[in-house]
């Protein structure tokens, strides 16, 4: 049983005693130890009786490496991140701030790199509270990605559209977060509308760089791009035990964007520089 009674007197202060210092710091607890115990036993028994591994409350049983309860997946949304964060750098350093696209390109970069961060904590350290950080801020990567290609392929022309879509996207984030905070926490709901607006980006992206292709060169990143990761993607329907009980299909799926994120990321440096060279000759011509 793993109840608070198992985790009270003598068996606590054991427990204490031998506890890492790193493991207290990330919040592991008497309990926590308990029911990951719990979980191997039950795994075990399983394998003996020969059944199939089990889930625990919707995941797979992972093997804990140091207080990392799933490495390979935190190790790869840290990866992610890196990722983002240097092609971000590159991306400020090689495209001046007069681009039309800078501020969304960097925001979006900054939004990437927030969500990356609490992938990791949550895969490091699974609690209702990191659980939400990392859904809450993946909503709003999606939901940023809508609005980049927005920006891209209407707003430059049309910035009061773009103001009106920026103002219902926020709303809708805003009605999204609290709906699943303070109504109920529906992973199935989360997920339609994650997907949804995916499938639109991907869909208007596509959409413009076929439109885009010939004159454009550079947008084959972007197709390319968007396509791998919906490919990438189709890696979540694969629901299989972790191999040596650390990689997964989520795990791989975080381990192929990272060359992903660099793909994207070039083409927006790319399309920005194209943009302002295209304003400045026009500036010339005119």
């Amino acid at each position: 049983r793993c109840d608070r009674q198992n985790c009270s007197g003598a068996a606590l202060r054991h427990f204490r005693a031998r506890q890492p210092l790193y493991m207290g710091l990330t919040g592991w607890t008497c309990r926590d130890e308990c029911q990951y115990e719990c979980m191997w036993l039950t795994v075990r028994l399983y394998q003996q009786g020969g059944h199939r591994v089990p889930q625990f409350h919707g995941k797979w049983p992972f093997s804990r490496f140091l207080f990392f309860q799933e490495p390979a997946s935190a190790f790869a949304s840290f990866l992610n991140g890196l990722a983002s964060l240097v092609m971000l750098l590159r991306y400020r350093a090689a495209v001046p701030p007069a681009a039309p696209t800078y501020p969304t390109c960097v925001a979006f970069a900054w939004v990437s790199l927030n969500a990356w961060f609490w992938s990791t904590i949550f895969h490091t350290r699974d609690t209702a509270l990191t659980e939400k950080l990392d859904y809450f801020c993946a909503s709003a990567v999606v939901l940023h990605s809508v609005y980049l290609c927005c920006v891209r392929t209407l707003g430059l022309q049309r910035p009061a559209l773009i103001s009106i879509f920026r103002a219902f996207l926020l709303l809708f984030l805003a009605g999204h977060i609290s709906y699943l905070s303070l109504v109920r926490f529906d992973y199935g709901y989360n997920l339609v509308a994650n997907a949804a607006a995916g499938m639109l980006t991907v869909a208007w992206w596509l959409r413009w760089c076929l439109r885009q292709g010939r004159r454009l060169p550079h947008v084959w990143k972007c197709a390319a791009a968007v396509l791998l990761l919906q490919a990438l993607a189709l890696l979540e329907l694969l629901d299989f035990p972790p191999l040596l009980w650390v990689l997964d299909a989520h795990a791989l799926w975080h381990i192929g964007t990272i060359p992903l994120n660099v793909l994207f990321y070039s083409f927006l440096m790319d399309d920005s520089l194209s943009l302002l060279k295209a304003n400045s000759d026009l500036f010339k011509v005119d």
